[in-house]
């Protein structure tokens, strides 16, 4: 196994940074849109509405869970930072193949994520065209 450098570790904190930021955007973007079902819903109980409000609960919970695994891939990041810095090599590397791991797993939610989003999507344009 080749050694870790300081630098190594830094080549994710740009990459990591950025999926944080698209995904407290996603957040926010459904923190409005739950304020608008749930206007939505107080006026009208539609099964329409029900089907979004559980569709955007499961995208919720993903992107939670994608943030989550995001920012403990950052955080260990800088541990390896510091363990490098530190002289302990062998334990450098595990720490950062498990930071690695965490980016895997964030990434991987956010493409489950997409596929609901879509889904969600689905169930306007059928709404759309049952009403035509």
């Amino acid at each position: 196994m080749q050694e870790l450098t300081l630098i190594t570790p830094t080549f994710l904190f740009s990459a990591i940074s950025l999926l944080l930021l698209a995904y407290t955007n996603r957040f926010l973007s459904y923190a409005q849109l739950v304020r608008t079902l749930k206007d939505r819903y107080m006026e009208d109980h539609s099964a329409l509405t029900r089907a979004q409000i559980v569709n955007l609960r499961r995208r919720l919970y993903l992107t939670r869970n994608m943030q989550l695994f995001g920012v403990g891939s950052l955080f260990l990041c800088v541990v390896t930072m510091f363990l490098i810095y530190i002289g302990l090599q062998i334990l450098s590397a595990y720490i950062f193949g498990l930071a690695l791991l965490l980016l895997i797993l964030s990434l991987a939610l956010t493409v489950m994520e997409i596929r609901i989003s879509a889904k969600s999507l689905e169930i306007y344009l059928s709404n759309m065209e049952n009403e035509k």
